[in-house]
């Protein structure tokens, strides 16, 4: 337990060397006071607006968005793209809209999808649902595609049915190339969320990055950013958990 503390404060340490040199230079005079805050600063802010109770509000709203824009892009983008993978006009009809749409940046998205939908949630779920669909769909349609014949034709010689093969044979050996998909997904949720919340919005998370910033409040703008940050870090932490979770039978010794 200790060893894995000491490995842990090592692989982190240089966080804390950033929290020093952002100290550093303020107490140095080579960035202004005016312009960022010092860490002390930010952590004060941090702690009055979790008293308040604001920063909780605001983080719920956030997190709601971003859950269900999520799990509806990785639920829609996984069966789509198994199906691209297993039937041939599937794929016929949509591999050139994701090859066409897949290098869009997907924050352009963000200003028709306000107009359509107006400032409230479902603008902001329509934009991460949009953004994280590409990737869990290119994912599971590579990982379906490299699912060896062998296996399918196993399975069915055993008298599998036809869904079954697509559960427990197709799914799980797809299963890994879909998890990195939803990863790098997750990691586009919260850029897409934060950026609809910057552009217009009433609250969440980037709603408090915006306000606290036009009322030059830097601290508390500083702490809403951490928010954001430690969201996206810890999101990522508990997702590769429940990844190797879900991949454990990977190391099972084979028979």
């Amino acid at each position: 337990m200790i060893a894995r503390l000491r490995d842990l404060a090592v692989y982190y340490s240089p966080i804390g060397l950033l929290v020093i040199v952002w100290d550093l230079l303020l107490r140095s005079g080579l960035v202004s006071a005016e312009l960022m805050p010092s860490p002390a600063a930010a952590l004060e802010s941090f702690r009055s607006l979790a008293a308040s109770g604001e920063l909780a509000q605001h983080s719920l709203v956030s997190f709601y968005r971003e859950s269900v824009g999520l799990l509806a892009s990785v639920v829609i983008g996984t069966v789509l793209g198994i199906g691209m993978a297993r039937i041939e006009w599937l794929r016929l009809l949509f591999r050139p809209v994701v090859m066409f749409l897949y290098p869009m940046p997907k924050s352009a998205l963000i200003p028709v999808l306000l107009l359509w939908f107006g400032i409230g949630d479902m603008s902001k779920i329509a934009a991460i649902f949009l953004g994280c669909l590409l990737p869990v769909v290119t994912s599971a349609f590579n990982g379906a595609r490299g699912v060896e014949p062998q296996l399918v034709w196993s399975a069915r010689s055993l008298g599998t049915s036809r869904a079954g093969v697509l559960w427990k044979v197709v799914l799980m050996a797809a299963l890994p190339d879909i998890l990195s998909g939803v990863r790098i997904a997750l990691a586009l949720s919260w850029l897409l969320l934060v950026s609809a919340e910057l552009l217009i919005s009433r609250n969440g998370l980037g709603y408090l990055i915006s306000f606290y910033g036009e009322n030059a409040d830097y601290g508390a703008m500083f702490a809403a950013v951490i928010v954001v940050v430690l969201i996206g870090f810890f999101s990522d932490r508990v997702f590769l958990a429940v990844s190797r979770w879900l991949l454990r039978w990977r190391d099972l010794p084979s028979a």
